[in-house]
């Protein structure tokens, strides 16, 4: 087996502002399987707020490079990587390979019977509200608008009442990522409730989250960075509603299933994010889409340029064909 490593910068078409970050390029890397037949391939942006980047990324998939060459499985790669971009990356690529080896599409060996397309929210960075406003109206075709917010609860309610008022009638989610603390949170919510919000996503810090443990909210919560893998869901239950699952935050396709069918099982909703990454990134979360109320995966509708073939969105929807990933690639 040979592995080939690569790191790329995803340029952004303008900076995109969350709370206490600004992007202009999201920074990835490339993970490229080949055993001189077949090939597999994974891209990961790692999780920025937990150092868990494009140095790091590429420090543990080389530290792994001996038993990778040896023919690493997907299983042993679990053990033997913590979650991450590292292990994202190949995980991902052992999946492709191994479709690629076998001839089926991805989302069939991951047990699917059939793939469909997917509602997705369209994010607007943090602004003022009259530029979010302009930012949801050149949405074509949106169905659901995911806002980022800041924490400051008269800006934030100015700015959903902005959007709202432009785009009446689509499904409306803000993102404080972590910015609120629970006496601001309870201050905006009834701003949230007035203006249609339908979910609230990491409103508190990390780590604060048994501040959360019985509050009652008029709009479900859900968590993001207080839920990195399979582990942490015991930690935010009872204390959100919806378990956001990332590939770059547990470490792949493979956890991800998992902790999708383990969230089901426990009663809270599961939704897909991601990390601004391209059409490469996108796919494998389009499969764990399949089993998600809430999917937020417009990632390389934000940057200046995405793969070819890309993945495909359009009226609201994403398609990830198989020839974009996962599809059984010669190498």
């Amino acid at each position: 087996m040979e592995m080939q490593v690569q790191v790329e910068r995803l340029m952004m078409k303008r900076p995109f502002i969350i709370t206490g970050y600004v992007f202009n390029a999201m920074p990835a890397i490339i993970v490229t399987l080949t055993d001189g037949a077949y090939m597999g391939r994974g891209e990961a942006q790692g999780v920025y707020y937990l150092q868990d980047d494009t140095d790091n990324m590429v420090r543990l998939v080389e530290s792994v490079r001996n038993e990778v060459q040896a023919g690493l499985t997907r299983a042993a790669l679990q053990e033997l990587l913590p979650p991450g971009g590292a292990r994202n990356a190949l995980d991902c690529a052992l999946w492709e390979l191994e479709a690629s080896r076998m001839g089926q599409p991805v989302w069939r060996l991951a047990g699917f019977d059939s793939v469909g397309p997917l509602v997705t929210t369209m994010t607007a960075g943090a602004a003022a509200p009259e530029v979010m406003a302009e930012t949801a109206l050149g949405f074509a075709g949106a169905r659901a608008i995911k806002l980022k917010l800041t924490g400051e609860p008269a800006l934030d309610t100015a700015r959903v009442a902005a959007v709202r008022a432009a785009c009446p009638h689509v499904w409306l989610g803000v993102d404080a990522n972590q910015g609120y603390s629970l006496p601001s949170l309870e201050a905006t919510l009834p701003a949230f409730v007035e203006h249609g919000v339908k979910l609230v996503e990491q409103p508190l810090p990390r780590g604060q989250e048994d501040a959360l443990h019985g509050f009652d909210s008029p709009i479900p919560l859900a968590a993001d960075e207080s839920l990195q893998s399979l582990k942490d869901l015991a930690v935010i239950a009872g204390r959100f509603q919806v378990a956001n699952l990332k590939l770059d935050k547990c470490g792949g396709l493979t956890e991800a299933l998992a902790m999708a069918k383990r969230a089901r099982d426990m009663g809270l909703g599961v939704m897909v994010g991601n990390m601004a990454g391209s059409s490469w990134a996108m796919a494998p979360a389009f499969i764990v889409g399949q089993l998600c109320e809430i999917v937020d995966l417009d990632g390389p509708t934000a940057l200046a340029s995405d793969r070819t073939p890309a993945a495909e969105y359009r009226d609201g929807e994403l398609f990830c064909d198989d020839r974009v990933w996962g599809s059984g690639t010669q190498s």
